[in-house]
């Protein structure tokens, strides 16, 4: 290990007396400590003790990287956060672990995949849910496993589930850009704005088993909205208020919306998104028009058009449809990179695996504050509401760009306990030190998805709360939560998982042999998983063609790239659809991305690209400027690409360290929120840019 030396502190940006401090405590530290995780442990308490220190973030990343100096692989990567014994004792992982005495985390796991009916039926008494008539067993045992019959027997309405805490309850605390100032949600309160909404669509001539569309931001209507179209025994056709009106009108159609909720205008970075127009654009199904803030009760409406105050139904008590298991609550829709997106179904069983990932991944009690900022046209959209609501939970709702300071003063005042974040943002986060110096000590967790994160900025959002876990989750609407994710009751290391999630288990293969490295396959069946889809045939997208497992499994294609590592650890590699392979030598995007940081660009994007049709691939960054003005260097251009090919070459290998061109974007290409377009998109893009110029 290199000496601790006060001249190295005072470069990162130490005064003369603080670095000589600094350096003779890390010394006594490093001395003193039984190993590298109670050295780091050790040295990041008194980096957050010590004012001058406590916002360094450059410092902080230096002494993590001197305390796990000379880490062995086979340890697996550095943790950055350990669990207590009072964090471990109150888990609920830890009372699961009690109910079934099982003594560590891998025989939970392993007894919830192995015998996953009873693991299913214990989650669905932990999580109290409510049946007007029980199921006869979890599973029927005699249906497909590629489309299992669950909970049979049952007469349920999952949005019953969401209303047992006590109605006085802070359900929702929310806020806006436009008004900063908290707003409280009861329970109580909740609940009957749902009857009216349900009420309403009764009024409206809108039955059972029909559908509607949301296409707006999240709020407390929005909720309410949601809910109350599921209580009424429709479908909600979730739609990102961002999607423009070919996106919308194709999803509208898809989906078979009757109707559609939204709003005129929302502010957004100081901009007004205005939604309601591009419903009018794409000739979209007839509106219910809610208010905007600061009113907008004046705008003209189309003919058949309807605004909210005329919609809701009276207020009399709504009793929820009676319901099976299979019936449909949510559509959502995957990115659609490359054509139409999937239409997945979501039914009254679906929440059930959100609500379990929360409770046992998320660490979620009673007195929890969620926030995630989403929308219900993605699945974290109606994952929030039934991890937060079916809990007895809290959600913590913000309308407004969560890249500004204005969103974590809003994490700050709600009390956020759990805050949930995709790596995009974060790094904007860090690129403009956008939240430093908030107070986010509520906080106990994060949880990070839509794309792999990096562990330095992994590293600097634990380090803006004081050093909370993340909670690494990792799949899908498909699958209603994640199937590779984390605890609390495990060390937390930045960018990498701990577990598949509980009830679920996975396989890597390469080149269709089992192995660390390669693509994950599920091993079903699991409540969660889809089992039909409106436009394609399910059995294809997700069986079809799939190799048997090690052991004769029955495997269900998901598309993701992961690694075994050592200590137990995962990491992510993005889609398959990203690897890239240069003259034989296979990587992924991700894996080189994680290599060519440059303090020059916000992001970058590698893609490998047949620029001639000669089925050879060269390599192609896009990157995103920090200085936006600079989008048309080519001197920027060609520094970065000497650059990049430096850090390929000396950091992963020399065989891939030819970059043949570097693209100045303002902004990479999304496929939804985190989400960057495919390689596939991305190459077409190339290939459109060189035949232009």
């Amino acid at each position: 290990m290199a000496p601790v030396g006060s001249d190295d502190l005072e470069y990162i940006g130490l005064a003369p007396e603080d670095a000589s401090t600094l350096a003779s405590r890390v010394r006594a530290i490093l001395t003193d400590a039984r190993d590298q995780v109670a050295a780091w442990l050790a040295i990041r308490d008194a980096l957050i003790a010590n004012e001058s220190w406590r916002w360094n973030f450059n410092l902080h990343k230096h002494m993590f990287d001197l305390a796990f100096e000379g880490r062995r692989p086979e340890d697996g990567p550095a943790p950055a956060w350990v669990p207590s014994e009072s964090v471990v004792r109150d888990s609920n992982v830890r009372a699961l672990m009690d109910e079934t005495h099982l003594a560590s985390f891998a025989t939970l796991h392993r007894w919830s995949v192995t015998d996953r009916d009873a693991f299913w039926s214990g989650m669905i008494r932990r999580l109290d849910l409510v049946f007007r008539t029980p199921p006869t067993a979890i599973r029927d045992p005699a249906s497909d496993p590629t489309a299992p019959h669950w909970l049979p027997g049952a007469v349920m309405n999952i949005a019953e589930s969401c209303f047992r805490a006590d109605p006085g309850k802070t359900a929702i605390v929310s806020a806006s850009e436009e008004t900063p100032d908290l707003r409280r949600t009861t329970y109580g309160a909740l609940r009957r704005m749902c009857d009216r909404v349900a009420n309403g669509l009764h009024a409206s001539g809108i039955r059972r088993g029909e559908r509607i569309a949301l296409y707006m931001p999240m709020t407390p209507e929005a909720v309410a909205i949601y809910l109350g179209a599921v209580l009424a025994g429709c479908a909600v056709v979730g739609i990102a208020d961002t999607s423009a009106p070919p996106e919308f009108e194709k999803r509208a159609t898809i989906g078979g919306a009757r109707a559609v909720f939204t709003v005129d205008r929302y502010r957004r970075g100081g901009k007004d998104q205005r939604i309601y127009e591009k419903v009018v654009q794409a000739n979209g199904p007839p509106t219910i028009l809610l208010p905007s803030e600061g009113g907008d009760d004046g705008r003209p409406l189309r003919k058949g058009d309807r605004r909210w105050v005329d919609f809701l139904g009276d207020d009399r008590a709504f009793e929820a449809a009676p319901c099976r298991p299979s019936d449909p609550t949510n559509i959502l829709f995957s990115s659609g990179t490359t054509k139409d997106p999937k239409a997945i179904l979501w039914t009254h069983v679906t929440p059930i695996k959100s609500a379990a990932d929360a409770y046992l991944h998320h660490d979620v009690h009673g007195s929890d504050v969620l926030a995630w900022p989403t929308s219900f046209g993605w699945m974290m959209g109606p994952w929030l509401t039934y991890a937060s609501l079916v809990n007895r939970a809290t959600m913590a709702l913000y309308v407004g760009a969560p890249q500004r300071r204005q969103f974590g003063e809003f994490v700050r005042d709600a009390g956020v306990t759990m805050l949930g974040v995709v790596p995009k943002l974060v790094r904007a986060w860090k690129a403009e030190r956008t939240m430093e110096g908030l107070d986010w000590t509520r906080i106990r967790l994060f949880s990070s998805t839509a794309e792999p994160s990096t562990s330095e900025e992994m590293l600097y959002l634990m380090f803006l709360a004081g050093y909370r876990p993340i909670v690494e989750y990792c799949g899908g609407t498909e699958v209603g939560g994640g199937y590779l994710t984390g605890t609390v009751v495990q060390p937390s290391a930045p960018a990498v998982f701990t577990t598949p999630a509980m009830g679920l288990d996975l396989v890597i293969l390469d080149e269709r042999k089992p192995a660390d490295r390669g693509e994950v396959f599920l091993i079903p069946p699991s409540i969660g998983l889809s089992n039909e889809l409106l436009n394609y045939d399910h059995y294809k997208e997700y069986f079809e063609g799939v190799p048997r497992g090690p052991n004769g499994e029955l495997l269900r294609r998901h598309g993701d790239r992961i690694e075994r590592m050592g200590g137990g650890y995962y990491r992510h590699h993005g889609r398959i659809d990203d690897m890239i392979n240069i003259h034989g030598v296979k990587t992924s995007a991700e894996e080189i991305r994680s290599v060519i940081w440059n303090e020059a660009v916000y992001d970058t994007k590698p893609v490998a690209v047949d620029v001639d049709g000669s089925g050879q691939h060269v390599l192609v960054v896009y990157a995103v400027p920090r200085d936006s003005s600079a989008v048309n260097s080519a001197e920027l251009r060609a520094r970065l690409r000497g650059d990049f090919q430096r850090s390929i070459k000396e950091r992963l290998s020399p065989l891939l360290a030819h970059v043949h061109d570097v693209v100045l974007v303002p902004e990479l290409p999304q496929a939804g929120p985190g989400k960057t377009r495919t390689m596939k998109d991305l190459e077409r893009d190339y290939r459109e840019r060189v035949h232009s110029r």
